[in-house]
């Protein structure tokens, strides 16, 4: 699916940020989960999501402006937010990431709904997101395992594994930083308890291995039992010809119909 394609994907409403709609209630959220997430990331975030935060202008003052943080992506990586009513179908979700865009919802959750939600909201995919696309091998992993993606994008197996692999990085990720663990996933950074946990003595802790990754299913409506550890994000983007090859032997192989 070519970029025009994409973009005309009746499945893809050409929406946009009705930043005059936003509400006091909402204001008053993004303000809360900002200040009570920051301070407690300070100590446990990862370096470049901390930068990432100054450089596409985040602040608990103000709902992020998409058409600002385009010009500031712009300006560093060439990534840009696509604006989508919540989740989307696999093809059109790594379509997007294929062309640099990562999709976002723009509506934040009620303050009843602070703790806990089935679904990302706003708060979710701008501030625990977007930061880390002004890292470069970042979002160079990001781009070419969408490739990947597309490319098995009508094999379930494959796309269940490859959504393993995305899943314990880009959204349940750790990584070394002067020998302390740090968060980088954005499932992580958005949730109070979860970055506890993951840092704490219960889980896990597992160096990052693709084989293993691709292997181990995960946990939606919990926290996760392991965590897989990165040294830098150049690791991730070294790991994408090793993902191509091990996700083809396990493809090949006589047994995959048993998985």
């Amino acid at each position: 699916m070519n970029f025009t394609e994409l973009m005309n994907s009746p499945r893809l409403p050409q929406l946009t940020q009705r930043y005059d709609a936003y509400t006091e209630e909402d204001r008053k959220v993004w303000k809360l989960l900002y200040e009570r997430q920051y301070q407690f990331l300070l100590q446990h975030a990862c370096r470049d999501f901390l930068d990432g935060l100054k450089t596409v202008g985040f602040s608990p003052d103000r709902i992020p402006d998409f058409v600002e943080v385009n010009e500031r992506l712009a300006q560093t990586t060439g990534w840009s937010v696509q604006v989508v009513h919540g989740l989307v179908d696999d093809d059109l979700f790594f379509g997007l990431l294929r062309h640099r865009r990562f999709p976002s919802s723009t509506w934040l959750r009620k303050i009843s709904e602070l703790d806990y939600l089935q679904e990302p909201d706003m708060f979710h995919d701008a501030f625990a997101h977007l930061p880390l696309l002004t890292n470069q091998p970042f979002v160079n992993f990001l781009e070419e395992l969408a490739a990947i993606a597309l490319d098995y994008v009508d094999n379930p197996l494959a796309i269940e594994m490859l959504s393993r692999i995305y899943w314990y990085t880009v959204e349940f990720g750790l990584i070394r930083e002067q020998d302390e663990l740090k968060v980088y996933g954005a499932g992580i950074l958005s949730s109070i308890g979860e970055t506890k946990f993951s840092l704490s003595d219960e889980p896990r802790h597992m160096d990052f291995d693709v084989f293993t990754i691709l292997n181990t299913p995960f946990w939606k409506n919990r926290f996760q039992d392991r965590y897989f550890i990165i040294d830098d994000f150049d690791q991730l983007f070294a790991s994408i010809p090793e993902i191509r090859a091990q996700l083809g032997d396990i493809l090949a192989s006589p047994t995959n119909d048993e998985r």
